[in-house]
Parts: structure tokens; C-alpha cells; sequence
């Protein structure tokens, strides 16, 4: 099977050095096609340079091709069997003209949970959506979605062997959305130190929230590679959080916390949700809250949680999570057409 995963126009490189999304997403696909056997191709300018070295890299994105080009002519003759792409790509009209002239299928996941999609998108068979909880199964239905859990990786990314960790760890962007004023909480109800990962995306919420200074929270930065996965698996719990209002559709930090053997306590504010698609008992504990209650009660919800999740067996956890959270294994429930 010859595989083209398709880069986007974005500020990320592909694969990211720390935060990213979809981005992390494309280069699991990647990876786990070449584990699976497949041959693949990484389409688009934003893949690092640097990776030709190992990997075909051809510098052309589908949109730009016009008709009847030399590229064109250049990507129909590659003969791809499988295009993975952004979920935004089946409904622009002069990317899918150029996939129609190759004639293979499609495969993508759906990292937001508002953008809109064309009638035609996806048949379900040739065109294929997938998407990560029953929330967002419900929230695509008449796209015909497959569930699936998204496997997210970056550079040198790697897992060691599980350890029992100490302290607890919350990565992410830092933002009002992602609300890790409620793990800090939380972490100060238990009286437990905290290590808050990831670039902070809105400073007045960081200022706003007093907290965030307090003497149990150290603060560490976007993290990649090796140092990132250092900062998860050196943790006892990883303590996942959103807010009320915030839908969560591709969750990277299940797959990344999991791997590196880290059980999760989450709060969530509904069932359905991304963390209880991706949790069962043996690798954490989901807190559902009702948004009716206050950020105090939330908070000691989740600290609750917190010390039910900390008994969890940290190799039990990581074979759990690099079994469900497989590179090989994506890429082939992707790659299989519906019958």
C-alpha cells in the first residue's frame, strides 16, 4: 500500500518539536503506516527538511496542483492507494478536484468540534471520517463517523519503561478552555506539588488565577522529545481538565500520558466524553461533574479522583496504553475500507 499523509499551511512544523495537534497526529499516521508495512510519502512543505534522509518528502500540497500540470500528471502516476489528510481538506473544493484525479481514498480525523463540512465529504467507504468519543460521533453523524482513538507522537518521543513517579503533572495549552486553575486546586486540596507543561496561549487567564503562583505549582514550559515524556512518566497521576463550555475532539494527552505508563484522573462535565472513551478502570478514574457546580466542587471531585486513580499498577498502565494508543495499530483500522 503506497500512503500520502498531507501536510497544512500552520505555524507548526510537522511533526512538532513540543505542542501541536493535529500536526503530532499526521506523523503517528505516518509512523504507524511504515510499522503496518505500508510505503509512504510525506506530501506538503511543512515537513521538515531534515527527514529526507529516511523519508520521501515531495514539497507539493493537493490544492495547489492545477489541472493538468506537470504535478498533477506527476501525483496521478505515484498511484496512491490512501491520502490522509486535516479534516478540513474532503470539503475544499480545489483539494478534493485534485484528489479525485488520483482516485484513491481518503482517511481523516476530526480535531474540532464546530468546523462544517460539506454534504458530500464522506461516503464512509472511499472518503472516511473518523472520530475519537461518542460526543463527537453524535456531533458528525450525518458523516457517516467511525470511532476511533487518535494517536498522537512528536520527535524522539519514545516511552522507557514505566516507573512509579511522584508529584502530579498537568500538560497542555494554557488557557481558559483547557482550565488548569482546577488541577492546581485540586492538587492543593491533597496538599500535592503539580507540574504545569505547555505554552501558555492566554496570560491574562494566567494572571487572573492567583493560584498558578502558589508554592505547590512549578511551572516548566512547552516540553518535546524526551524531556516531555520525561515530565509524564516521572508523574504518579496525570490530572486532565477543560471547562465546562469546551468540547474536546482529538485529546493527544490520553495516548502520550498512557504510553509513558501515567494513569489519568480527568474531570469531565458530561458523559460521552473523549477520557471515557480512552480510560477503563485499570487506567484511571473520570470525575463527572455537572456544570451546574462551582469550580470549588469541581475541584474536589477531581481530587477525589486523584487519590482513587493513585493506586494504579504504572506497567500495568503502559501496556495498556501502548496496545491501545498503537501507531501500527491507527493506521490500520484507518486504512481498512468499511464493507
Amino acid at each position: 500500500m503506497l500512503v500520502g499523509v498531507c501536510d497544512f499551511p500552520g505555524s507548526y512544523a510537522f511533526p512538532p518539536a513540543g505542542y501541536g495537534g493535529i500536526e503530532r497526529w499526521l506523523w503517528a499516521v505516518a509512523v504507524g503506516a511504515r510499522a503496518a508495512g505500508a510505503d509512504v510519502h510525506l506530501l506538503g512543505p511543512g515537513w521538515l527538511p531534515d527527514l529526507e534522509s529516511e523519508w520521501v518528502r515531495k514539497p507539493v500540497r493537493l490544492e495547489d496542483v492545477t489541472a493538468g500540470s506537470l504535478a498533477e500528471r506527476d501525483l496521478r502516476y505515484t498511484g496512491y492507494d490512501l491520502l490522509v489528510v486535516g479534516h478540513e481538506y474532503p470539503s475544499l473544493a480545489t483539494w478534493t478536484r485534485t484528489w479525485d484525479e488520483l482516485d484513491c481514498d481518503v482517511a481523516t480525523f476530526q480535531h474540532s468540534p464546530v468546523f462544517q463540512h460539506t454534504a458530500t465529504a464522506f461516503d464512509g467507504k472511499r472518503s472516511r471520517l473518523y472520530c475519537y468519543s461518542s460526543e463527537m460521533i453524535e456531533r458528525y453523524a450525518a458523516h457517516q463517523p467511525i470511532p476511533e482513538l487518535a494517536v498522537h507522537l512528536g520527535l524522539q518521543e519514545d516511552e522507557p519503561p514505566a516507573v512509579r513517579g511522584r508529584d502530579l503533572v498537568w500538560l497542555g495549552r494554557i488557557d481558559e478552555e483547557k482550565a488548569p486553575h482546577l488541577a492546581v486546586r485540586a492538587a492543593e486540596i491533597l496538599g500535592r506539588r503539580i507540574r504545569i507543561a505547555g505554552p501558555v496561549f492566554d496570560e491574562e487567564y494566567v494572571r487572573r488565577n492567583k493560584l498558578f503562583a502558589a508554592d505547590h505549582v512549578e511551572w516548566v514550559g512547552e516540553l518535546g522529545g524526551p524531556a516531555k515524556t520525561a515530565a509524564i512518566r516521572d508523574a504518579s497521576v496525570f490530572v486532565y481538565t477543560y471547562a465546562r463550555n469546551y468540547v474536546e475532539a482529538g485529546a493527544a494527552v490520553f495516548g502520550e500520558s498512557l504510553r509513558a505508563g501515567t494513569p489519568i484522573a480527568a474531570l469531565v462535565w458530561r458523559e460521552g466524553t473523549c477520557a471515557e472513551a480512552a480510560l477503563c478502570g485499570d487506567t484511571g478514574v473520570v470525575a463527572v461533574v455537572s456544570p451546574e457546580e462551582d469550580d470549588e466542587s469541581a475541584a474536589r471531585r477531581l481530587a477525589k479522583a486523584i487519590e482513587e486513580t493513585e493506586p494504579r499498577d504504572h506497567s500495568r498502565v503502559q501496556a495498556i496504553g501502548q496496545q491501545r494508543f498503537d501507531p501500527a495499530r491507527h493506521f490500520e483500522a484507518m486504512a481498512a475500507r468499511p464493507c
